[in-house]
């Protein structure tokens, strides 16, 4: 039994007209409007019409299928106009009209970033810490259109440190035995 729109209007505590019950409802601003009715214009001579209404004006044509469709027949799917046809399709199982067939592999990147730049040895000192920063922003972007784990990132993280903590070391060492006159 559906709650009268007059208590459910007055708090947000309802009272059971069967039982008594105190509940507590929310209930969205959009229930207690009135439905808006969408009206189809008539197509004039010359204008595209609707491909499932061929009396009434077409307003868009869908992504899809490239029908044209009226107001009444245009559903909004994201950002795009869709008919009825590709939307029941796509509900019984079709795919989407841009599937995604791949995807940047962030954390081979960044693993192969600091490996690489080994052959030429100093540009470590821009590969290390630049691997650690790139794979922390970049540890939770999705991985793969298959299965994948993150431990790529987790070896670029350990390698970038690496090569980081090795310049830290070798400017330390350089930088003492200088100012001791080592020469």
């Amino acid at each position: 039994m559906p709650l009268p729109g007059w208590e459910l209007a007055a708090s947000g505590v309802a009272t059971c007209t069967s039982c008594g019950s105190w509940n507590q409802a929310r209930i969205f601003s959009a229930a207690m409007r009135t439905a808006t009715q969408v009206h189809a214009e008539t197509a004039l001579g010359g204008e595209s019409t609707c491909y499932d209404h061929p009396g009434k004006r077409a307003v868009a044509a869908c992504h899809q299928c490239g029908r044209f469709v009226c107001a009444l027949c245009s559903v909004e799917f994201g950002s795009e106009v869709w008919c009825p046809s590709c939307v029941a399709g796509r509900i019984a199982g079709a795919q989407s009209a841009n599937p995604e067939t791949s995807r940047p592999l962030y954390d081979s990147v960044a693993l192969m970033m600091p490996l690489l730049s080994l052959v030429m040895w100093p540009l470590t000192i821009i590969t290390g810490p630049g691997s650690v920063i790139f794979s922390i922003m970049k540890w939770k972007a999705p991985l793969s259109l298959v299965r994948r784990t993150r431990w790529r990132f987790f070896v670029a993280i350990l390698v970038g440190l690496a090569e980081t903590a090795g310049w830290v070391v070798g400017v330390a060492y350089l930088l003492t035995r200088r100012s001791t006159g080592g020469g």
